[in-house]
């Protein structure tokens, strides 16, 4: 499995690891220069029944992508550092930057920075 992500079933070249890597790194760079403030409320999804906020299905295309690819793959992106200054927020790394809090029951709070 060398040279390998896992994310769960399916296996993932260095080239698809490479290309999510890069569209999120290109849409927390977008969501933290455009971020509001306040959340307007709880952005809560349960991302294995395809259940988000009505909030996710206003984003472009590409950032879904990449709020999917962060909730699915916690074990690539905690190695990611992100680098648009959100250390002060509390992130650690670039799953940070998407998902706030994974809970018991499935569901992961999205963290609303790289929505635009």
């Amino acid at each position: 499995m060398r040279g390998k992500a896992y994310d769960g079933g399916r296996r993932l070249s260095r080239r698809d690891a490479l290309r999510a890597s890069l569209l999120l790194a290109g849409a927390a760079l977008v969501g933290c220069s455009s971020q509001q403030g306040g959340t307007g409320g709880e952005l809560l999804a349960w991302p294995a029944e395809d259940r988000w906020p009505d909030r996710f299905w206003h984003e472009p295309a590409e950032v879904r992508e990449a709020y999917r690819f962060a909730a699915a793959n916690p074990e690539v992106l905690q190695w990611m550092p992100c680098f648009c200054g959100c250390g002060t927020d509390g992130h650690r790394s670039n799953a940070d930057c998407y998902v706030r809090e994974r809970r018991a029951d499935g569901s992961v709070l999205l963290d609303p920075m790289s929505f635009g």
